[in-house]
């Protein structure tokens, strides 16, 4: 188990559709229309497409609306894929598993079939190392077909925040109450973020309030060191899109030649 498996099995998996904004079906109609943005495209065949660290599967059930035949949705937290299989008990197309994203495409996914692999909501910082990082846009790369687009998202967490502004607000409720406190150890050359997340819940008005914290490590990617990794892959960056203040980076990625 990885820390980043853990972290979300003693803590954030329960909340994580909180943080969304508790309406996952309800994110689909963006989800689909940034994918539409990027070119993701199932064709006129049904289409193959992979959801990479897919959580609670707004992204799959995007994907399924745009007319992929058949969505792997991979993800190794247990509650999250179990919310995918209520989402999607009307949505054959969708296929959760239980697997690791650092080798499932090996795996489960013959080389030159996917039309599409996404990998969102900051699931590359969450691998271990930069390697293995590296080793799974080789595999992205290998599991495209000629004409597949491949889309990543991720945080730069390069820039080290100081004072207040480590204090990253998540999401507040009358019942829950989420902070995120960044910090940058001195011991690993800026590899890595402490990700402290503390959240508060209480069951009614009044009731004292419960806290609840953990704590992970992510991986710092710079922006330009993502490129030529899809470089190195032979990826070629094909869209790019920066978020809001701290928000994700986006790319959409296709073979080179």
């Amino acid at each position: 188990m990885t820390p980043a498996v853990d972290h979300y099995d003693r803590l954030l998996a329960e909340h994580y559709t909180w943080m969304l904004g508790g309406d996952v079906p309800g994110l689909v109609p963006t989800q689909r229309e940034l994918l539409v943005d990027l070119g993701v495209d199932p064709g006129t065949g049904g289409g193959f497409a992979v959801d990479l660290g897919c959580g609670p599967g707004h992204t799959s059930l995007a994907l399924a609306s745009l007319g992929f035949g058949t969505v792997l949705a991979v993800d190794l937290s247990r509650p999250l894929l179990a919310e995918l299989t209520d989402y999607a008990r009307e949505v054959p197309a969708v296929r959760p598993v239980l697997a690791d994203v650092r080798t499932v495409l090996r795996e489960r996914v013959p080389a030159g079939t996917a039309d599409a692999v996404v990998c969102l909501g900051d699931t590359l910082t969450h691998l271990p190392s930069r390697g293995d990082v590296a080793a799974l846009l080789n595999d992205v790369a290998a599991a495209l077909a000629p004409d597949g687009v491949a889309v990543l998202s991720y945080r730069d967490l390069t820039v080290a925040l100081t004072g207040t502004d480590r204090f990253l607000p998540v999401r507040a409720t009358g019942d829950r109450i989420m902070t995120s406190f960044l910090e940058y150890p001195d011991d690993d050359n800026a590899y890595t973020v402490v990700v402290h997340d503390l959240v508060h819940t209480r069951q009614d008005p009044g009731d004292d309030w419960t806290l609840r914290t953990s704590s992970y490590r992510k991986l710092r990617l710079s922006h330009e060191w993502v490129k030529r990794q899809c470089r190195t892959a032979g990826l070629r960056v094909v869209g790019d899109h920066q978020g809001a203040r701290g928000g994700l980076r986006t790319v959409a990625l296709r073979l080179v030649g």
